[in-house]
């Protein structure tokens, strides 16, 4: 599993300014968005292509143009939905999908309670968006699902993740192709399994469900 910890002032930046706990949530849902885009951009770094012909003004040159089948973009519900259009802006012919993964508050295991995705993910590289890395369990899942569904390559994108998280990710990825790219890789989990200092629950500050 290939690891990409972001090292970026500007991501840094927005970083400290969602970790704030007295950051509105309408700039909260912006800073969630640009974030997405600046990674997005570290996580595609491997995106299929393909060479094709194409005419300028003034001459014939190849370029390249992303490959078939197309990437598909997982978010995973509900937090990762506030990372879909920075991811889209980035790969705007990209496919999208959609898991729905629960983390029970006792066992700390992943459910997967809803799943949208294309009839056939054969060979697809997919591109899964979920905001916090803190156990791994619903991550892991998320990418298990994927693979046993016939995908080949699985990009994680993450805001924050824990060395917890990252070891998960890399126990449930044994050998198979896997990359996580992490805006930021924080201390820890406190008592609650919650990401230290992190920055909160992120699908509450997303949406406006909590005071701060």
């Amino acid at each position: 599993m290939r690891v990409f910890v972001a090292d970026h002032p500007l991501i840094t930046h927005k970083l400290s300014v969602l970790r704030d706990k007295n950051t509105p949530q309408p700039t909260f849902k912006l800073l969630i968005d640009e974030l997405m885009t600046l990674l997005a951009y570290e996580a595609t770094r491997e995106v299929r292509v393909e060479p094709f012909e194409v005419e300028t003004p003034v001459a014939k040159t190849m370029g390249v143009h992303l490959s078939e089948p197309r990437p598909l973009v997982v978010p995973i519900l509900r937090a990762g939905l506030g990372m879909l259009d920075g991811m889209v802006r980035l790969v705007p012919t990209a496919e999208v999908g959609f898991l729905g993964m629960a983390r029970d508050e006792e066992t700390l295991q992943p459910t997967t309670y809803a799943e949208r995705l294309p009839d056939s993910v054969d060979g697809r590289q997919c591109f899964v968006l979920d905001p916090m890395l803190a156990t791994g369990g619903s991550l892991a899942g998320a990418i298990k699902f994927l693979f046993d569904r016939g995908a080949d390559d699985v990009t994680a994108i993450c805001v924050l993740g824990t060395p917890e998280g990252v070891e998960a990710i890399r126990e449930a990825a044994g050998d198979r192709n896997v990359t996580l790219v992490l805006g930021a890789l924080d201390e820890g989990l406190n008592e609650k399994a919650y990401i230290v200092p992190g920055l909160g629950d992120a699908g509450d500050r997303l949406y406006g469900t909590v005071d701060h």
